[in-house]
């Protein structure tokens, strides 16, 4: 079964590819209507020093509100199919019916769900990790350093 099939559905292999590039990609398809699927989401990576893009994310955490300063702030994903979920919402017009609409078109899983394991993925070349020079940090560890815990529960949930 090839990954895309007769009702404009994908499913996309995130594993080795970089986040915000794949990310991209991911929002322009959906807003043609696609319904995609990413699969081993935890795989993605994001380019940078180690300590920096943990570093980077830890300081979104901190981000306090005007209107009640003492409370926690901003809820910010530490899962990896929120993160890059999350990371595709940045990349739509939220404020529009089609950005709302196109967001309910995207599903991201930890791993490959049984449904989806007979599914050939599609890779997108120029979101590939190989063409990174510098270091990188894999998504599940980002993760990890976020505070997530990795259960079985988690595996293969579409988010």
């Amino acid at each position: 079964m090839n990954a895309l099939i007769k009702d404009k559905t994908m499913v996309v292999d995130a594993s080795n590819q970089v986040l915000g590039r794949l990310a991209s990609v991911v929002a322009k398809k959906v807003l043609e209507g696609y319904r995609v699927h990413v699969i081993n989401v935890e795989k993605a990576v994001i380019s940078g020093e180690r300590r920096r893009v943990i570093a980077g994310y830890k300081l979104l955490e901190r981000v306090r509100t005007l209107r009640n300063p003492y409370r926690q702030g901003i809820r910010r994903p530490r899962r990896p199919d929120r993160i890059f979920k999350r990371t595709v919402r940045g990349m739509l017009p939220m404020d529009k019916p089609k950005g709302r609409e196109a967001l309910k078109r995207l599903k991201a899983y930890i791993g490959v769900p049984k449904d989806l394991t007979n599914v050939t993925p599609v890779r997108f070349p120029e979101a590939d990790a190989s063409r990174l020079k510098g270091s990188f940090i894999t998504l599940s560890e980002l993760a990890k350093s976020l505070g997530w815990r990795e259960r079985v529960e988690h595996a293969n949930t579409g988010s």
